[in-house]
């Protein structure tokens, strides 16, 4: 009886984990104020009728975010090249005048078009800056703006109902244009195992395949970043509710976590991790979990450098602090893989360097 209500379960349960923290990427300024901070379930399910993922067990009255939210990636060198081209695909395929960016955060892709020569309107009701081009509200119906293209990178995974949220673009668009969309990858997720890339932040997890079912009309797509990252632009007008066949089923893994348990032939007690945004929040604090905790936490980040880290405390140190008290041929986590080389030429490649995402 249980397997026969499984079989017929509107939703396929693929992963769960308890007690995450709600903000992985919001920096504390005490141990005690990191380790007491808010934490929520995940369960991560396909719905059977749609073929989306996302976590069933998410409560979006927990998820409100501050100044203490830091996400910024621009400070490298290899992230700064990925958004030039994430623009070189913008104007190939949209054009470089009347764009609206939506959720653009800090502004810093904004500011890259601006300088660029686009002609462009950011809106996040959250924007700290000051320029006057971005506009602290949500681009809805009524907003008074009709853009040729709208932007919305790593936005839609935050968003409870994402297909609700595309309509509604639409609608205060005038049911008109195109829009460029960047999420995380998961079929990258699930073929490189990847535990720590699950986020309570990221409700949901989308397949390049599932936008070609959103979306009747879609004019560009791909992976970037390294596979981390998809991206498609579609006629605005053509989102739809969409529908799910078999073949669309996600293969998850059983392994997926089996490495996690893992303990590496060169752990040693001084073991870090390079890298303290999303990834290293959760890779420390599964680690944690398992009686393999993490010496320290090395980010270039200044904004996050003396500050401590979700659930674990782990305070954030600059390169130049970590690497003048961690001992040569130390183990180093390294949570991206995408910026490996960068890392080595910082720390003079002295130490024994892991990538998580491929080892």
């Amino acid at each position: 009886m249980e397997n026969a209500e499984k079989m017929h379960s509107p939703q396929k349960v693929l992963y769960k984990q308890d007690e995450l923290p709600v903000f992985q990427n919001r920096v504390y300024d005490s141990v005690a104020e990191a380790r007491d901070c808010p934490t929520g379930n995940m369960c991560l399910v396909q719905d059977r009728a749609t073929g989306l993922i996302y976590n069933k067990a998410f409560r979006p009255e927990l998820v409100v975010y501050d100044a203490a939210y830091q996400n910024e990636q621009g400070v490298s060198r290899l992230f700064q090249s990925h958004l030039l081209n994430v623009a070189e695909i913008v104007g190939k395929n949209m054009g470089t005048q009347d764009l609206v960016e939506i959720g653009c955060g800090k502004g810093l892709f904004l500011e890259m078009l601006l300088s660029d020569g686009f002609g462009i309107t950011g809106f996040d009701p959250a924007y700290e800056g000051s320029n006057p081009r971005v506009l602290r509200q949500f681009f809805e119906p009524g907003v008074g703006m009709h853009a040729k293209g709208l932007i919305l990178r790593h936005v839609l995974e935050h968003i409870s109902n994402p297909i609700e949220f595309l309509q509604q673009l639409c609608a205060a668009n005038g049911r008109d244009g195109l829009i460029y969309i960047e999420v995380p990858c998961f079929d990258w997720i699930c073929e490189h195992r990847t535990w720590f890339d699950v986020f309570y932040e990221h409700v949901n997890y989308f397949r390049l395949s599932d936008f070609h079912r959103i979306f009747d009309n879609v004019i560009a797509s791909g992976k970037i970043f390294g596979g981390q990252y998809l991206y498609i632009v579609a006629e605005l007008a053509s989102v739809r509710v969409p529908s799910a066949s078999k073949k669309d089923e996600v293969d998850f893994p059983d392994d997926f976590t089996d490495r996690l348990a893992l303990r590496n032939p060169f752990w040693t007690s001084d073991a870090a991790v390079w890298g303290g945004a999303s990834k290293g929040v959760i890779f420390s604090v599964l680690k944690e979990r398992l009686g393999q905790p993490v010496k320290m936490v090395i980010d270039i980040n200044p904004a996050k450098q003396g500050k401590f880290l979700a659930l674990t405390g782990l305070k954030v140190e600059s390169p130049a602090d970590a690497l003048g008290s961690l001992p040569a041929q130390s183990i180093i986590y390294i949570m991206n893989s995408n910026y490996l080389e960068e890392i080595k030429q910082i720390s003079n490649n002295q130490y024994n360097y892991i990538t998580v995402d491929h080892d």
